[in-house]
């Protein structure tokens, strides 16, 4: 039996999967650094309230908060690439196998547009007087906008991953033979 003919889109973009790989890798970095980032503040910020000569900073709550805010938008969009969110399965063994392709290929094309939306107005509202005005009550010197920019930065990574992720269901629908796992 001879194998079957792979479309050449396929081909060109399966070449991409490294660039995804490389992505993965700089936001799993990312997140780490900013773990480490947030542990390290908190234990300065404890330890200053109970041990004499260290001294709280002032600044600590704001900046570990916006630090976890960045790190669960960056970290929920990783998941989007492993297959790892949270989605309901319950009904999946009584649909028909084309259907529930389908449906997954629906739901990764809605997250894609909830991308987009967090994008268009992630960024308006990052340039909006309130976020360039307004400043961080702690650190007087710092915009509220990189507090809310993490919007925009969640929707252009699941816009990414989920690229590659309807990318895999339209070619499992084209070559069901392959042995790719669609996550």
């Amino acid at each position: 039996m001879s194998e079957p003919r792979v479309p050449q889109v396929f081909r060109t973009l399966e070449k991409i999967k490294p660039l995804y790989d490389w992505t993965y890798k700089i936001l799993m970095f990312v997140c780490r650094v900013l773990l480490i980032g947030d542990i390290f503040i908190t234990c300065w910020s404890v330890a200053g309230r109970y041990i004499p000569f260290i001294t709280d900073p002032h600044w600590s709550e704001e900046i570990v908060l916006t630090l976890m805010v960045y790190m669960t938008v960056l970290s929920a969009s990783l998941a989007i690439r492993r297959g790892a969110h949270i989605r309901m399965t319950a009904f999946d063994r009584y649909l028909n196998p084309k259907a529930l392709k389908v449906l997954d290929l629906l739901a990764d094309i809605a997250v894609m547009a909830l991308g987009v939306v967090l994008v268009i107005y992630g960024i308006k509202f990052c340039n909006s007087p309130l976020s360039l005005r307004g400043k961080y009550a702690s650190l007087p010197g710092l915009s509220k906008m990189w507090q809310y920019l993490p919007v925009p930065v969640a929707g252009v990574s699941m816009i990414i991953f989920e690229l590659e992720q309807v990318f895999r269901h339209v070619e499992a629908f084209w070559l069901p033979d392959t042995k790719k796992e669609v996550a």
